[in-house]
């Protein structure tokens, strides 16, 4: 049937969705369905993304948590437990950049970058697999990005945040194979979204990316939606362990 939706019965758990790829792909999910459960450190943020949610026609409910947080992560897997009772997808999505010289990089910062983008998907996992085994079905999404591939001055602690995704998302994929819960990672290139803002408002940096990318423009939030979607449904079943770049052929470079 063509008006059927792909992710009818689904919970999703989308993290960083409050704006960009994250409020984006759980959009895309909820018109197909999906029942959302979204997560960010913005409380306020949120709602407006579940509202949107509801208004697809989803069942949607937002939770304050922060990813880098082991507790706070607990309390985020038993509260979406007690509401939705189990969970089919999870969409590692929270992320967070420090553009500077590896020279000036203090401790600190190089481990909120590391502790948001690479183990906070792992805690996320470490809670959320025991509530998808045992389905026959399971999505897990890591957003990684094209600096898993390649990489450019000023992004070490990025880089190397997101290499090490790519390599946590290859394993894990090995090892929930067995229950049919497929792992995989997108790897989006030069978006047009919130962490991009300060080089898109920057005329000559602005210029110097698009310059770069073969189709010559900024990647619209939406295509992602749309990727996350074809992963998480039915058709994406035989997907597993991979990376999919969507870089306007960034990479190809």
């Amino acid at each position: 049937m063509s008006g059927e939706r792909k992710l009818t019965g689904r919970v999703a758990v989308v993290t960083g969705a409050s704006r960009g790829l994250g409020r984006a792909m759980a959009l895309a999910l909820a018109r197909e369905g999906a029942s959302l459960a979204l997560t960010g450190r913005d409380a306020a943020a949120l709602e407006p993304v579940a509202e949107a949610c509801r208004a697809a026609g989803a069942e949607a409910a937002a939770w304050a948590a922060d990813v880098r947080d082991e507790a706070q992560v607990e309390t985020l897997r038993q509260e979406i437990i007690a509401r939705y009772g189990r969970v089919h997808i999870l969409i590692n999505n929270a992320g967070i950049n420090v553009r500077k010289a590896v020279t000036d990089f203090t401790l600190a910062d190089w481990r909120m970058v590391l502790d948001t983008n690479l183990t906070g998907a792992f805690l996320l996992c470490r809670a959320l697999v025991p509530h998808m085994k045992g389905q026959g079905y399971g999505r897990i999404i890591n957003l990684t990005s094209t600096m898993s591939h390649v990489s450019i001055p000023g992004r070490t602690a990025y880089s190397a945040s997101k290499a090490g995704l790519l390599g946590f998302t290859r394993a894990l994929a090995l090892e929930l194979a067995p229950e049919q819960i497929t792992v995989n990672g997108i790897s989006p290139g030069p978006f047009a979204t919130e962490m991009n803002r300060p080089l898109m408002d920057n005329p000559d940096l602005c210029r110097e990316f698009l310059a770069r990318i073969p189709l010559g423009q900024w990647g619209q939030v939406e295509d992602i939606g749309e990727l996350a979607v074809h992963l998480c449904s039915t058709a994406g079943r035989f997907i597993t362990g991979t990376d999919i770049l969507i870089d306007g052929g960034w990479t190809a470079q």
